[in-house]
């Protein structure tokens, strides 16, 4: 019996291969793998009624600890963004493919199939995670290679009796896990065109939230948070709770011209309230408790982290390499961040830590435990080299202006 796993959202691209995967490649079994990192229950449920109506063998797989606390959490501690957004999408993809190969290896299955195009990322990130945990898989990919539109999915899909909430005049693609939700799609991908207020369904509309600022206090411990207002919470349980009280407050909503892997200029539409603020109080505390240069080199290392991520390089060697550093400087980010959150702003107004570099007694211009006297001699060979290089310039071309 020949057996392939398909990575299934229950969205249009995976359900019409179902189909294809019997017809055009000759599959008599079928078995499909959702994986909950945070999607709506009823997302999860649709998945598991498509996927019985369409007589797969099917796994639902609860991953949502997991991905809070080793996917999300490893985010924050390298505020990992990428051109302007928290990377999302990107970090489950490498737990879903992770957990297909659990599926395959339970059922004796080598070859897998997924619903992604030949122009986006997750193509990418599913195939190398699969080719990482499975070297000896055959991965089939029929959207892209068989160079199929969205539009022909859809009549595929009504002729094929395969159930979809899609049109061509609605056809919105939605991805979704604790850490952010994505809308692309139809008129959504031209630059120019407003996004319609029904697109959003984690945050409110900035003019239609609450009148008074909603101020929160969120805590720290490595560098990840723990509680907040006082309350401790499971990782899942925070991210959700902070996405709701965020997005109540309209913050969070992205809008944004991504490059693509390919190098493809996109346009994205992001929902990212949790993600926007637990980044924002983590980047508040690192300045707090690390020193400058930690920082600056940190800045550097973050910004690689974040690319591998999002490339959904997450067994590279190097991003190991770059955590060994991380979870050093991780080991100070411990204390209390205070935020404001106002009609779609996000205000840091106060943090504390027991690592914080802050010394007021030596910082106030109220003290004199700091004598102000003995910064003269730094001040006057402060920039010296570039001092000398002018002072050359100025003789070799004749100018005496000092």
């Amino acid at each position: 019996m020949k057996k392939v796993v398909l990575v299934y959202s229950g969205g249009l691209d995976t359900s019409v291969c179902i189909p294809l995967m019997r017809e055009e490649y000759e599959y008599d079994h079928v078995i499909t793998v959702t994986v909950d990192v945070g999607q709506p229950e009823e997302d999860i449920r649709e998945a598991e009624s498509k996927a019985q109506a369409l007589g797969t063998e099917h796994y639902t797989l609860p991953a949502r600890e997991e991905f809070a606390r080793d996917y999300c959490f490893a985010a924050v501690q390298a505020n990992a963004s990428y051109e302007g957004y928290p990377v999302s999408t990107s970090i489950a993809r490498p737990l879903i493919a992770a957990k297909a190969v659990e599926v395959a290896k339970q059922v004796g299955a080598t070859a897998f199939a997924h619903g992604c195009t030949g122009k986006g990322n997750d193509q990418f990130r599913i195939e190398f995670t699969l080719r990482a945990l499975m070297p000896d898989a055959v991965i089939h990919a029929p959207i892209r290679e068989r160079n199929l539109t969205r539009s022909w999915e859809i009549e595929y899909a009504k002729s094929r009796g395969v159930p979809i909430t899609q049109s061509v005049e609605k056809i919105w693609s939605i991805d979704e896990n604790l850490w952010g939700r994505s809308v692309e799609g139809g008129r959504l991908e031209e630059p120019d065109y407003a996004p319609p207020e029904e697109i959003y369904r984690w945050t409110r509309n900035p003019q239609d939230a609450p009148d008074a600022p909603r101020e929160v206090k969120m805590e720290f411990e490595n560098g990840v948070p723990v509680a907040i207002d006082g309350e401790p919470l499971s990782p899942a349980a925070l991210i959700a709770k902070m996405n709701r009280i965020a997005g109540e407050n309209g913050v969070g909503r992205i809008d944004i011209m991504e490059d693509r892997m390919l190098g493809l200029k996109v346009r994205e539409n992001y929902e990212c309230p949790a993600a926007v603020t637990i980044l924002t109080a983590h980047q508040a505390l690192e300045a707090l408790v690390l020193t400058r240069e930690e920082l600056r080199f940190k800045s550097l290392v973050d910004a690689e982290w974040a690319q591998l991520a999002y490339y959904g390089l997450w067994f590279d060697p190097f991003k190991e390499d770059l955590e060994a550093f991380i979870r050093q400087t991780q080991k100070r980010v411990t204390g209390t961040v205070w935020l404001r959150l106002y009609k779609g702003s996000l205000q840091v107004i106060g943090r504390s830590s027991p690592w914080a570099l802050y010394s007021e007694e030596l910082a106030s211009f109220d003290t004199t435990t700091f004598d102000q006297r003995e910064s003269t001699g730094m001040v006057k060979i402060f920039g010296l080299q570039a001092r000398m290089y002018h002072a050359l310039k100025q003789k070799r071309e004749g100018n005496s202006t000092p």
